[in-house]
Parts: C-alpha cells; structure tokens; sequence
C-alpha cells in the first residue's frame, strides 16, 4: 500500500492538485474476500502489541460522529447521495485484497524477471523526499529553522552530521525502495510495514539483493498496528490516499491519524506524500486530528501544557507546479509535521 496506481496525467487542462479518483469499487471486489492467507497472517516481530483495535474503531465512530461527517457510523454507504466537495470516491485501491493480488503478481515477476515492481509518484519524488527528509533532519539536529534548509539540496562532498542514530519507519512501504533511498542518504535504523504480506515478501527480497539487508520489514496494518516502538521519523508515501479510497474512507483517516500518533516519537517527523491531498487540505486534516484530541481543554489547561499532537512544519517546493483557474497547484505534495 505504498502508493496509487494512478496512471500519468498528460492533459495539462486537467488540475494538477488532485488527479481523477480511478475507478470505483463497485462490485469488482469486497474487502470481505480477503485472502484466508492474509486473514490469518500472523504478525512475528520483536515489537509485540499492547494496542486494543476494538477500542480503537470505537474511538473513531465517535469522532467521526461528533465531526458530522455526512455518512452513516456504522452502515457507511458509497452511493449515498450528498458527497463532500473534499471526498474522494472510492476504489477498488483502498481495499487489502486489490494490494495482495497486486504485489503478488509483483513477486512473480520478481521471481522470473528480477523486476522491481512500480515506484509510486516515479524515482524522482522518490529521490526529492529521501534527499529532503534528510536534510530536514540534520537541520532540525542543529536546532535551526527546518524550512530554512530542508529545500536545500546538499552538495557532494559537504560534511553531514550522522544519521545513523535516526530511527525510521515507513508505512505502507510497498516494495521497499524508499528505504532503500534513505539508506542511501545515510540512514540505517530503518523499518518498513505493509499489511500485505507479498508486499513484505518482495521488499526483503529487493532489500537483500540490492545490499541492503539491514533493513527490517514487518507485516503490519497501520491502522490496528501491533507496533509498541516509536520512531522519529515517520513515511508515508501514498498510504494515506489509498486509505482515503476505501468504502469507509473517513473514518478509516481518523483512525489512521490516532495510530501514527503513538508511532512517532516526541518531537519526531511525519512526513507525508499525496496525490490526492493538496498541502492545505492536509494541514486543515492535521488541525481537525488536534481539536478532537486538545477541543475539550480551558484556556488554564491550554497555558500548562501543548494543545497540539502535530504542527505544520515544512514542504516539498521542488515540485512542477501549474496554474488552473487561477490556481497554482502540482500532481504531488510531500508536507512534513512535527509531533509535540
């Protein structure tokens, strides 16, 4: 799940903040006809798990009800007939089993053709975010302005503090081969997770033939992760527009947003690359996540301590932009947020 399948846009006329939504699910697939394989993959790692997913749905069906979201709690329907100016239809790529015919089919060709399988955005967003995210890093290391340096591409040869001690995790990491390019960038404690277990499958076995056996891959689902450690950066290349998709798209976000908050360390990273999200609707996404967790506080509990979980930090600039309409937008966006 480390990105959309969505086919280049080459009609200039079309906005480039957000590419058409691909086809949606319909009756080609149901979440429910998961592979008995993935259903019953048992996730082996040294992390173990002390989160309560039943809780965790519960909390969000109760934020989803207190932010007035026009579909139903618990019966959510994909036709429903008002649709949010902001939604995206869903498609058959918010839904696990798409991802586990799709990566097993990756793996097959891996076997028989050493191929790699698709970069998601292409291998230069992928280069853009690894070499921005390591700059932004050492920035913030020397306690200056992350969007002073982070647009800055670092020359060959100038010394660079370390990354070594960083600890990384991307999820929905799909192939693997955004870890490999922070690998590249100086980075080594790095972790990738995917809930498809042929994802998982392809990405160490790319990882080890390309000298990169250092990192680890766990089978996990972001949203009910059985992951206890916290990392101080966290990737997401695409994962958050492929869980936009699904049929419960909404409340799925919210319950993305209250699981990678207890993976990023205090003062940690999130860096997040979109397709179907501007920067703006990713900040606003970002402020409605602190007023269902900080709303309730009074102005003395405000003063005493931080009513915030993540704040704006920085952005990609380096990506073509367009004008449409008399807005200027791009394909991609990568937005980094700092957790408190």
């Amino acid at each position: 799940m480390a990105g959309m399948r969505v086919p280049p846009q080459e009609d200039s006329e079309l906005p480039m903040s957000r590419p058409p939504p691909p086809p949606a699910a319909g009756d080609l697939v149901s979440d429910d006809d998961r592979s008995v394989a993935a259903d019953s993959w048992s996730i082996k790692s040294e992390y173990g798990s002390t989160l309560d997913d039943d809780q965790r749905h519960a909390d969000a069906a109760d934020a989803l009800a207190a932010a007035n979201f026009p579909a139903a709690i618990s019966d959510y329907s994909s036709d429903k007939d008002e649709t949010d100016a902001n939604d995206v239809e869903a498609s058959m790529l918010g839904l696990q089993s798409y991802w586990d015919a799709s990566y097993a089919e990756d793996l097959a060709n891996f076997h028989e053709h050493g191929h790699a399988g698709e970069i998601w955005f292409g291998n230069e967003v992928m280069d853009t975010v690894a070499t921005w995210t390591k700059n932004l890093c050492l920035n913030l290391s020397q306690g200056g302005n992350a969007a002073a340096q982070s647009n800055h591409i670092s020359e060959s040869g100038e010394t660079i503090k370390d990354l070594s001690s960083w600890s990384v995790l991307d999820v929905g990491t799909g192939n693997g081969l955004l870890l490999q390019a922070l690998a590249k960038q100086g980075f080594s404690d790095l972790t990738g997770t995917d809930y498809s277990e042929g994802a998982i499958e392809l990405a160490r076995s790319l990882a080890v033939r390309n000298g990169f056996s250092n990192i680890k891959f766990v089978v996990d689902d972001i949203l009910e992760t059985k992951l206890d450690r916290k990392f101080q950066i966290v990737m997401d290349k695409g994962t958050l527009d492929a869980i936009g998709l699904h049929p419960d798209g909404p409340i799925k976000r919210i319950m993305y947003w209250e699981s990678v908050a207890n993976l990023v360390s205090p003062r940690g990273v999130l860096v997040i690359t979109s397709c179907n999200n501007t920067k703006e609707e990713l900040v606003q996404e970002v402020e409605n996540f602190n007023d269902r967790k900080y709303g309730g506080k009074d102005a003395d509990q405000e003063a005493s301590g931080e009513p915030w979980v993540f704040r704006y930090l920085d952005y990609v600039r380096s990506y073509p932009t367009i004008m449409f309409g008399g807005v200027e937008g791009s394909r991609v966006c990568t937005v980094a947020f700092l957790r408190s």
